[in-house]
């Protein structure tokens, strides 16, 4: 069943987004070769906790830390670990806050140094297919709209489409309806309702969408061993459009980069 929030329900998820948000965008300015993942996610829980929240990740579904860490071959739900970073890694970082019973929960996937060309390319379309997914969560869409955007625009970059995991319904609980595949038919699925709450969160293999898992029972990497990346945001239905509750801005300011990829999708946050 899809949880409608209020007005105000929206503007407390809003917060909490917004923790997330500068939480990475803290990070940004920290993933560098030589830190280790376990250092990152020391640091992301005091920033969380400096903002009145509480790590949404910490212990959730037994869950060891407050960050999933998931560098090059892995594609989500890393645990954070004492290996540093090296030059050329990519590192996708997913995390959560829980403020006003509300939850935020968000990631990005960062460049560690520089990068190879192919992977640059994949972190740039896998980020575009964001987009294009949140376009598609509009007044009178179905899920199945958001999912065929996501997979059209990364499959035809001759990528895999992760089907295993998905993104979801965000509200007082960290996963609720309706599931949000990245891939899917145009008109299918659940529809689209004023006041929805959904994580959207393309995840992208530079090669074969097949995966495993590792035997902490947590770790999914991509089957062939190549690079994985993941970007999300959270989203609200507000006046028939897509409305952003989370910013990857931070991320940028720290980063130097200049982007107006998230304007057409802000409201009064």
């Amino acid at each position: 069943m899809i949880l409608v929030k209020t007005a105000e329900e929206i503007e407390l998820m809003r917060e909490s987004a917004l923790i997330v948000s500068k939480t990475l965008g803290m990070l940004a300015k920290e993933v560098k070769p030589g830190v280790t993942t376990l250092e990152l996610d020391a640091l992301a829980e005091t920033c969380i906790r400096d903002h009145g929240a509480v790590p949404g990740f910490l212990g959730l579904y037994d869950f060891p830390n407050s960050l999933c860490m998931s560098p090059n071959a892995q594609v989500v739900h890393g645990i954070p670990n004492n290996t540093p970073l090296v030059e050329g890694d990519i590192i996708s970082i997913d995390c959560g806050a829980l403020k006003n019973d509300f939850y935020g929960d968000h990631a990005y996937t960062f460049e560690v140094g520089e990068v190879a060309p192919e992977t640059k390319k994949l972190l740039d379309v896998t980020k575009a297919s964001l987009y294009a997914g949140i376009r598609e969560f509009k007044k009178g869409n179905r899920v199945g709209d958001v999912g065929y955007a996501i997979q059209k625009y990364t499959e035809d970059h001759g990528y895999g489409v992760v089907r295993e995991l998905v993104g979801h319904g965000l509200g007082r609980k960290m996963h609720e309806d309706p599931e949000m595949p990245n891939y899917g038919k145009r008109g299918r699925g659940k529809k689209f309702v004023e006041g929805m709450v959904v994580a959207i969160e393309p995840m992208i293999n530079l090669g074969t969408r097949r995966i495993k898992q590792l035997n902490d029972g947590w770790t999914i990497l991509t089957a062939d061993g190549k690079p994985s990346a993941h970007f999300e945001h959270n989203v609200a239905l507000v006046n028939g459009k897509p409305e952003l509750l989370s910013t990857f801005k931070y991320v940028y300011e720290a980063l130097g980069i200049k982007s107006d990829e998230e304007d057409e999708f802000r409201g009064k946050g």
